[in-house]
């Protein structure tokens, strides 16, 4: 199970993530502007976040498998026009329709975790899982840019044809929907957000820590290479290395989490250590040297890292305390705040390079880890279970 649910998500990664590594070679061989080129790299995330509250739905009512084979049978086949179709808007839309689609792996895969793990293993399980989303990105940088190069766009889409196609096949051989109670002793019109406000606190915390997270994923390439002055090759090989920095993370915050018992009090000192780490790294950017500057770079994997700890403690969180009928739409809630915030944060931060530079921005993305802080719901968190 967590096999097929890390595959799931691994493979969604790859197809929502790749589209961006087409952009050179839609700019420079088949003459889209790059805005035209950026629209077609976005088309997927568009489609995710449109869809993603939509599919927690079906999750939550037809259940995990229904919505895996699905959305990854509809993404694949999606991915499949979009190696056959000539021109800007059936490119674009056929992306649409395979990250739509695909977005049922979000809460399908992760409540098939949770469903499956007990609450003593539940966060490094988790953890494991979360970690698709790097893997994904990793599969994509390595494959897509160099197929789309030597072949063309045509071959380089087939690389998450492929990734979705092994996934729905994992998918249908393995994944049974994990026991559920009975809907008249589960209550199913009980709504949780009415409960209290610890779901809405947990989205608040994540949204604010996403911030950090997409500063440095979207911004660290172009400091190494144009502030600092090094090579491309060497730059993207210290970034590709962020990404399983920043997947031994998840595990490992999640195995805490299993440890202490708790999801919010490792998230909260997630908070602490992003805001201390961002602010450092702020700092050194801002300064010159040979020794500041090796110390930054540093600062800069270990942000990589602490930035995304907290993704898989707030996933699990959310779905332990949403329950087995609403955790499906209280996941898609949680993912699509989440994208909203990361598509602001490029051109706002872009904004203030632009007028303050590099570690002055780093500094000031400090401060929305020390705003969650307020909101990590620490106090109004149950027992496991």
């Amino acid at each position: 199970m967590l096999a097929a649910g890390t595959g799931a998500s691994t493979a969604y990664s790859v197809m929502v993530n790749g589209a961006a590594f087409l952009i050179p070679v839609l700019h420079a061989r088949h003459g889209m502007t790059l805005a035209r080129a950026g629209l077609v790299a976005a088309a997927p995330l568009a489609g995710l976040m449109v869809a993603l509250v939509a599919w927690g739905s079906v999750v939550d009512r037809r259940g995990e498998r229904f919505a895996l084979l699905t959305g990854l049978g509809v993404a694949t086949a999606a991915g499949i026009v979009a190696t056959q179709v000539h021109g800007f808007a059936a490119l674009a839309i056929a992306l649409f329709v395979a990250g739509a689609a695909g977005a049922a792996t979000n809460s399908a895969s992760g409540r098939v975790v949770v469903g499956w793990f007990p609450p003593e293993r539940r966060g490094l399980a988790m953890g494991i899982r979360q970690t698709g989303q790097p893997l994904g990105v990793g599969i994509a940088a390595a494959t897509i840019a160099v197929l789309a190069e030597k072949y063309g766009v045509a071959t380089a889409l087939w690389v998450p044809v492929v990734a979705g196609g092994l996934a729905l096949l994992l998918v249908a051989l393995v994944v049974i929907d994990p026991p559920r109670p009975e809907r008249s002793a589960a209550d199913p019109v009980h709504n949780p957000y009415r409960e209290d406000t610890f779901l809405i606190r947990v989205h608040g915390a994540s949204m604010l820590l996403v911030v950090p997270q997409f500063v440095v994923w979207t911004f660290g390439l172009t400091w190494l290479v144009d502030h600092l002055g090094w090579a491309a090759g060497w730059a993207g090989l210290v970034i590709a290395g962020t990404q399983l920095v920043g997947a031994a993370a998840r595990i490992g915050s999640g195995h805490v989490s299993d440890l202490v018992g708790s999801r919010m009090r490792p998230m909260r000192t997630v908070a602490v250590l992003a805001a201390a780490t961002m602010l450092a790294l702020g700092l050194t950017a801002s300064l010159d040297g040979p020794v500041v500057t090796a110390l930054a770079v540093v600062l800069l994997v270990v942000a990589s890292a602490v930035t995304v700890a907290d993704n898989g403690l707030a996933f699990t969180a959310v779905a332990e305390r949403a329950g087995p009928f609403w955790s499906g739409r209280a996941l898609g809630v949680q993912n699509t705040a989440q994208h909203v915030v990361a598509a602001s944060v490029p051109p706002l931060a872009g904004l203030a390079i632009a007028q303050w530079g590099y570690g002055a921005t780093y500094a000031l993305a400090a401060l929305t880890p020390v705003l969650a802080l307020a909101l990590v719901p620490v106090r109004d968190e149950r027992a496991l279970s």
